[in-house]
Formats: structure tokens, C-alpha cells, sequence
């Protein structure tokens, strides 16, 4: 099935899953685009090694049964989206991001049925956010949150600019305000061997002058959607501990998939990878 211009959400049927689904409804219903649910199975489980063997029949089953129910939930709650189910026997991080390739947005929960009850972000979901081609969404925390700002990690890099896009056009839909959040390092005293340290500028005055570059990466979005209100945020040191302090009060919160500080060759920034194991609300990794 070609999902280009869809929302395609994975779904385990656990309680995770389930909340990825209803998010997945609600903005394929702010959106207006469809919305494909997937159930992929693993075509090993026949010969599970200590463990009766069962036919893979009975995972299709299971599957169906998994993707049936959960377009019945959605039926009960939207009445104005397209729904697509679609099972598909292989490996699920890898069948999700191969045919989540095309959608617009992929969506998943922070952990499925096979994912140990202590970690913070399940295996498959991690791997999806890393390796995933499209824009991807990991919900989690208040996962029905829908108050506060659309909150988004704001720097100059390609990826902060896929993030304020990502950002501005996600408040839009929600008729929320925008929280840009910046942060800097401070620079390191200069000292000369028998002379004082040179100080650094004004902790204040450093401050001031990050939020007046923000401001201006803002500028051209700010015209663009003239009625999303924006707040500017800085803070000294990384952006990831206070994303996930400001994520308790958002709806949503945005970063790139790199940003300033992230190592070349990695797929997905330091900054991401906190956020999807801590934050308080769903995390959105924009991609081109």
C-alpha cells in the first residue's frame, strides 16, 4: 500500500501503542490526511526455540485481530479520517521505517509488548526515531496532553531550521502558542600565564544577545504565521535538560535530528535521544 501523504502509526495493541493511536487519529483528523495503521509481526515466532510450535497463520490472526481493534477505536472517537490497516510479517522497527518511508508523518509508542517494563523507550521505538526517513513522532509521557505550547529546540543548524518549520506549522494546528528554547555555552574565562583571567561578557548581556538571534531565525516564520504566538526561551549550558523541564508544560515538543553539537555520521543528536527517554509529552523528530 502506498502511504505517501498519510500519517502511518505502529501499533503492538499494548497500552503504549494504543496511546500512539489516538494521538496519530487526532492529527490525521487537524491534518485532513489519512491515516494507516500497521501491525508487524514476527514470521520467526513458528519456531520459537523452548516454546510450542505454532503456525504463522495464527500471527496473521493476530495481527488482523491487533489492527481490527484498533481501527474500531478510532471509529468511536473520529468520524472525519480515512483508515488504512495493513499487516505485514517481518522484523517491526524495520518493516515500520521501510513503509513509513513516503508518509508524512510515522508514529510510534515509547514501548511495545516485548520491551522490558524499566526502560524508558522500547527498542523497537528507538530505532524507528533513529533510522526512520520521514518526520517521526514517539508518544509518550502526558501522551493526551493538549494544552501549553508546542515546544521546539531552536538553533541555526539545519536541523533547528527543519524543527522551527516543523514547530510553527504544528501550532498552527493546534491554535498554541510557540515556545522557542535556545541554548548556549558560556564562554571559558581567557587567562594568560602572570596576568589575570580576562572575563567573560555579562552572563545578562550574553543572554540577551542569544535571544536576539533567535529572534531573527524567527523573524521570516513569525510573518509566515502571523497568528502563532511566540515566546523565546535561552539558557546557558545544553538544551536537553531544560527541554525535558519545559517539556512538563507543552503539548508537544520539536527538535532536529542533529543540531549544533552532534557528532557527524550520527542519525539522531544527543539532545533527541534524552528527549525521547525523558520528556513529559510527545517528541517530534522533523526530517526533510
Amino acid at each position: 500500500m502506498n502511504t505517501s501523504g498519510s500519517i502511518v502509526v505502529g501499533t503492538d495493541g499494548s497500552p503504549p501503542a494504543q496511546a500512539a493511536v489516538r494521538w496519530a487519529a487526532i492529527e490525521a483528523q487537524s491534518r485532513g490526511t489519512a491515516l494507516t495503521i500497521l501491525n508487524a509481526y514476527d514470521n520467526t515466532w513458528a519456531a520459537t526455540p523452548g516454546l510450542p510450535r505454532r503456525d504463522l497463520a495464527d500471527a496473521a490472526d493476530l495481527a488482523e485481530a491487533i489492527v481490527t481493534d484498533a481501527r474500531a477505536a478510532v471509529g468511536t472517537m473520529l468520524f472525519n479520517v480515512t483508515v488504512h490497516t495493513v499487516i505485514a510479517p517481518g522484523d517491526p522497527a524495520a518493516v515500520l521505517i521501510e513503509r513509513g518511508a513516503d508518509a508524512d508523518l510515522l508514529v510510534v509508542g515509547h514501548r511495545g509488548r516485548g520491551g522490558f517494563t524499566s526502560l524508558m523507550l522500547g527498542s523497537v521505538s528507538q530505532r524507528v526515531s533513529t533510522h526512520a526517513r520521514c518526520p517521526t513522532v514517539v508518544v509518550r509521557g502526558r501522551t493526551s496532553a493538549a494544552d501549553g505550547p508546542v515546544l521546539v529546540g531552536a538553533d541555526s543548524s539545519s536541523g533547528g531550521a527543519l524543527a522551527l518549520d516543523a514547530g510553527f506549522e504544528a501550532a498552527r494546528l493546534r491554535h498554541a502558542p510557540l515556545l522557542a528554547l535556545h541554548a548556549y555555552t558560556e564562554p571559558v574565562p581567557l587567562a594568560t600565564p602572570g596576568l589575570p583571567p580576562i572575563p567573560p561578557p555579562h552572563t545578562e548581556g550574553l543572554a540577551k544577545f542569544h535571544a536576539s538571534q533567535v529572534n531573527d531565525l524567527l523573524a521570516s516564520r513569525r510573518s509566515q504565521y502571523p497568528d502563532v504566538r511566540v515566546q523565546v526561551q535561552v539558557a546557558a549550558g545544553t538544551a536537553a535538560g531544560p527541554l525535558v523541564g519545559a517539556s512538563h508544560h507543552a503539548q508537544l515538543v520539536v527538535v532536529g535530528s542533529h543540531g549544533h553539537g552532534a557528532l557527524t555520521g550520527t542519525l539522531l543528536g544527543s539532545v533527541g535521544h534524552q528527549l525521547l527517554h525523558h520528556a513529559d509529552c510527545p517528541v517530534l523528530i522533523a526530517r526533510g
